[in-house]
């Protein structure tokens, strides 16, 4: 297009002409004006970076506004009503958009919002409120995930157009969300749901760098023919100049990379002729040695530093390093030379950038980050290396060509320079690939195949998916169906197969994955595999943005997970497997590991349960430096290793959470508060029990937390209790230091106390417990808020009985919690309750309680026909004690401390207890609610004696499972005629070991021996002979039901395990006789 072509400004109605500070718009400006401007058709573009295609952004942004123009062509804005999506690959690109359109836009108050990682302080109002949401693939990806359908993202139907920056970056690995968030934005909009939404128009605008498949996009974008804009080299403003060095290898790709360093001071010495100039590095790392270099070369240079021109520039960067927070940084500004990378906070960023546009800072070494749009050109680039470190693959690979193309679009600055150069520095064998770079790029493939499922999950939780037919639909919206029809063999498929087998093979895809969610538990499937409903789990999974690999881990953990086991799923997680072990790092983990100081919390076990030599593989070194970073003094200093921990951590703390909701969902007690724990130690980088908890507070280092250590100071408690001038002496500081640090203090939740009681229970077989939380008071309170998760549990069946996420400043105290206690016959349970903080570590509360039940009181007619399964221990003697005032030689003998003359007093066994009543007593049983008790018959209390005689227990006996504090099995018979007497005579001394079982339920027994003699007279006491013989066959119920057993009158039964030869048996010696008559009275059984 020639320049009487050119588009004027003018041409736009006057509300919009101050967007922009030019009269013209350039020459691919003005051939896409008319398919931005003056329609409303989908538009995808290919053109060289720098040739202007964000104004192009800006031009389908005014026909969006246009809308809001009168007649008379005022602007009647309508806040949020249409919304302007902007998707970019980094964050760097979206906060430069974002400051731009602030200014540009503000004249029509138009509202934009950054949706980032580094933003997190936008609530659901400011995104109804917001009119451009600037945001990045994965973010954006993260917060629609869920709630659309459900009203917790009712802004999704107020998008109106959606704008791709970069849209190339589909064939990164990156890609797949940005495949999946348009693909999910395609099928919203088909939705009847969406009909009379804007969403059901959404506009889509693409623009890349030179791409050969731009029908591809197209087709998937839906954009008419008149949309696709191509151009080439031709629309550059700048022409660049373009070089290719090529230098031998090294050892390997790090000795390499370190010794291009010290060729680039030359490069731009001979080639920047003073201009500003960008250097490309693969890693942050790489980037700050650069600068770091050629600082010290500018040093070492004294006033002939070649990157100072002037004492005004000069004395720009004095005053700038003051306000740098980043030491290195300091002190490479003083000699004009900058670093950029994600690893600055925004403050130092915005900074550098700011010194580099204004030509006070010369040179700038950075990242790749630069190179994906954002406004910072320089006049010469140099790409030191074409290689980067692949994460997933833990392998150097070659810088795909649109990356490349991407840095060397930084280079040339059209206000300023005709030209502009850029400088490859690669191996001489991969010259050749970059010498006709600027001719174009490869393919632009799909990603999404390896992560299909974790977006179809996404699609199923947020119901846009849910059943199959939708499945394959959604399938079908994506760029992943537009390249399988063309590239087949790059997604599995044979070449030339028809298309109705494709479209199987599609469908096939789909069942496979949703086959996969369902065998977990993410989803829910009908009988036949066409429903699907989203589960716990599989939302779970999409909240925290996790692998379907990790969450499969963390849903088949157990749930009384340790806190060594939650480091371990977290060690094994995909989202940190591009960690790699490498040769040089051996010897410092198997030092670390070690630990001959004992500074680690866990250590990597060897099959021998001895502490590995040798650490071997990746896991392995995750869990080591996990472990060492959580001491709160980490040994390593090695920056590799030192950005290695930073991902552990923050996406370990992700993970730990996600584990957290998943046990609390499952309700597993132990798992739920193991990591909750680990996710808190992940997020500070300190176990609770590391003696510098101190640096968590503002002020304090880590010098200052070891002088404070030291001294004794390790806790937020004696630091409370600390002088503020003892606080100057240990750490060497002046005054006010110890005051601030006092002060710091106000900045911790307050002070709570728990305490765990139990109550009076009228619920029977339950306990009672209360928990009380209580705020202890504070003079000055904090005006920040704090959230801790309170969890009551029991420990030995692992339940969680309550959970709830309290505000520590706003829950009205005291909080009281109740719960019931299910507690066993003769058995204990303990309740724990514990109150963990988000933030803080060292603050948490954990108290415990142990319940334990002796007997039962007698059960109410309502619930006599209830079949309580209960645990007993067997008894080791059995006694019948007649109700006198003489006491039993051999209960004396062996200190028999229970008061056998008061029946009231509750006797503790380990067995059902027999209470024979006297004949003429009548027995009152009081159903619930009665005023007056009734009169119960002889038939119902019998009634009631054989149903409970069917619920006795299996009882067993032996060296293990014998409890030490058994009681013997008492049956108490009152007789009012005579004065009781005592009596004791040893049964058969049987052989029962160790091992033997004194009651089970009933089996067929053998033929028992035939009786003594002294058991062939009659007696009115009944006693099962088989049982007494042969009684690991029989059962109470068997004995209660068997024929009488003659013994000597008035016979104590003892039967026990035998000490002595169990060949020298004998009969028993009877001592006094007396008949007892057991069936003759009227029996009630009180159960444990």
């Amino acid at each position: 297009m020639d320049s009487c072509s050119l588009i004027s400004v003018a041409d736009l109605p006057a509300p919009f002409r101050f967007a922009f500070c030019f009269r013209y718009f350039n020459s691919l400006q003005s051939e896409c004006f008319p398919v931005c401007f003056l329609s409303d058709v989908n538009v995808v573009v290919s053109a060289p970076t720098g040739s202007g295609k964000t104004v192009l952004f800006e031009l389908c942004i005014l026909r969006l506004l246009s809308r809001f123009l009168s007649y008379e062509g005022k602007f009647n804005h309508q806040k949020g009503t249409l919304k302007t999506i902007y998707i970019a690959p980094s964050k760097a690109l979206v906060q430069e958009k974002l400051r731009d359109w602030n200014m540009k836009f503000n004249t029509w108050v138009i509202n934009c919002l950054e949706m980032t990682g580094d933003n997190e302080t936008y609530n659901l109002k400011n995104v109804h409120d917001a009119d451009i949401i600037l945001t990045t693939p994965e973010k954006f990806d993260s917060v629609t995930r869920h709630g659309i359908r459900d009203g917790g993202l009712s802004f999704f139907s107020d998008i109106a157009l959606v704008l791709i920056d970069e849209v190339h970056l589909l064939n990164d690995p990156r890609g797949a969300a940005l495949e999946a968030i348009v693909s999910r934005i395609k099928m919203l909009s088909r939705s009847s749901d969406m009909k009379s939404s804007p969403l059901a128009n959404v506009r889509l605008l693409a623009v890349s760098a030179t791409i050969p498949n731009i029908e591809d996009l197209a087709e998937w974008l839906l954009v008419p023919a008149e949309g696709i804009k191509r151009f080439g080299e031709e629309m550059r403003p700048v022409k660049l100049v373009t070089k290719v060095f090529g230098y031998a290898p090294a050892k390997n790709d790090f000795l390499f990379e370190r010794r291009l360093q010290s060729f680039i001071f030359d490069i731009l010495m001979q080639h920047s002729r003073g201009k500003s100039a960008l250097v490309f590095c693969s890693t942050r790392k790489g980037a700050q040695a650069a600068a770091q270099q050629l600082s010290q070369i500018a040093v070492s240079l004294g006033p002939s530093n070649p990157f100072i021109k002037s004492k005004l520039q000069q004395e720009k960067l004095k005053e700038a390093s003051l306000s740098c927070s980043d030491k290195q940084m300091q002190s490479c500004i003083l000699t004009g030379v900058g670093y950029h990378n994600g690893g600055l906070c925004m403050k130092d960023r915005n900074l550098v950038e700011g010194l580099f546009l204004k030509g006070d800072i010369q040179i700038l070494c950075t990242t790749n980050t630069l190179a994906h749009g954002i406004n910072l050109p320089a006049h010469t680039v140099v790409i030191k290396s074409t290689q980067y470190f692949n994460k997933e693959k833990g392998l150097y690979l070659e810088y795909e060509r649109s990356m490349v193309l991407q840095m060397c679009g930084r280079a040339g600055r059209p206000p300023f320079d005709d030209t502009g150069t850029v400088i490859i520095m690669t191996r001489k064998e991969t010259v050749h690939l970059y010498e006709n770079l600027l001719n174009g790029c490869e393919m632009v493939e799909s990603q999404l195949l390896s992560c299909a499922i974790e977006h179809l999950n996404a699609e199923i939780v947020q119901l846009t998916v849910s059943d199959i037919s939708l499945a394959i639909e959604w399938l079908k919206c994506s760029y992943l169906y537009v390249r399988i029809k063309k590239n087949p063999e790059n997604y599995g498929v044979k070449r030339g197969i028809p298309c109705e087998r494709l479209e199987k093979h599609m469908r096939d895809i789909c069942v496979q994955k949703i086959n996969e969610l369902a065998e977990y538990g993410m989803i829910w499937t009908d009988e036949d595999a066409f429903l699907l409903k989203p589960l716990e789990p599989g939302k779970l999974m999409t909240k925290f943005y996790l692998k379907f690999g990790t969450m499969k881990d963390i849903v088949t953990a157990p749930g009384s997970c340790s806190l060594e086991d939650a480091l371990h799923v977290v060690c094994r997680s995909e989202e940190i497997a591009w960690i790699q072990l490498r040769r040089n790092e051996k010897k410092l983990l198997n030092d670390i590991n070690s630990d001959k100081e004992g500074r680690l919390r866990f250590h990597v076990i060897g099959e021998n349960s001895k502490r590995k030599k040798r650490i071997q593989t990746r896991e392995e070194k995750i869990f080591v430096l996990a472990n060492d970073c959580l001491t709160g003094d980490p040994s390593i200093r090695d920056l590799s290793l030192n950005q290695d921990m930073n991902s552990i951590c923050s996406n370990g703390c992700r993970i730990a959470r996600c584990m957290k909701e998943c046990f609390i969902y499952k309700k597993s007690y132990k798992g739920a508060v193991n990591s909750t724990l680990l996710a808190k130690s992940l997020r500070q980088r300190l176990w609770d029990c590391s003696p510098y908890l101190l640096k968590q507070l503002p002020g304090i280092g880590m010098v200052t937390a070891k002088a404070l250590h030291s001294a004794g100071i390790n806790s937020f408690r004696t630091l409370a209790e600390a002088d503020p001038r003892k606080i100057e002496i240990l750490t060497g500081r002046k005054y006010p230091f110890g005051n601030h640090i006092k002060e710091s203090l106000l900045s911790l939740p307050p002070t709570l106390e728990m305490q765990i009681e139990e109550a009076e229970c009228k619920v029977q077989g339950k306990s009672k417990i209360t928990v009380k939380l209580t705020r202890m008071p504070r003079q000055i309170s904090s005006s920040k808020q704090h959230y801790a998760d309170m969890t009551v549990g029991s420990e030995e069946d692992n339940m969680i009985l309550f959970h709830e996420k309290i505000r520590a400043e706003e829950f009205p105290s005291p909080y009281v919690v109740t719960v019931l206690v299910a507690c066993p016959l003769h058995g204990k349970v303990t309740v724990k309750a514990d109150l963990i903080f988000d933030e803080y570590v060292g603050l948490d509360v954990h108290e415990k309680h142990v319940v334990s039940r002796d007997i039962y009181p007698i059960r109410n007619a309502t619930l006599v026909n209830e079949e309580t399964p209960t645990n007993y221990s067997a008894p080791k003697e059995m006694y019948i004690v007649e109700d006198g005032n003489n006491m039993s030689s051999y209960a004396a003998a062996n200190d028999v401390t229970h008061d056998l003359n008061n029946t009231n007093k509750p006797l503790h066994s380990s067995v059902p207890s027999f209470e024979l009543l006297d004949e003429e007593t009548d027995i009152y049983l009081q159903e619930p609610g009665e005023a007056e008790p009734k009169v119960k018959t002889e038939e119902m209390i019998f009634d009631h004696i054989r149903k409970k005689s069917k619920n006795f227990p299996t009882l067993v006996t032996s060296k293990e499972a014998m409890d030490c504090s058994y009681e013997p099995l008492i049956l108490r018979s009152p007789i009012r005629t005579t004065k009781m007497s005592h009596f004791k005579a040893d049964a058969y001394d049987y052989d029962f070991y160790g091992d033997d079982v004194i009651l089970v339920d009933p089996t067929p027994p053998p033929p028992p021996p035939p009786p003594p003699p002294e058991a062939s007279s009659s007696s009115s006491f009944f006693f099962d002979e088989q049982c007494y013989h042969t009684s690991k066959y029989r059962s109470f119920d068997n004995i209660v039901n068997s024929k009488p057993f003659s013994k000597p009158q008035g016979s104590v039964i003892r039967v026990s395990p035998l000490e002595s030869d169990p060949d020298s048996r004998g009969p028993p010696t009877p001592s006094t006789h007396k008949e007892v008559g057991f069936l003759g009275f009227k029996s009630v059984f009180s159960f444990l």
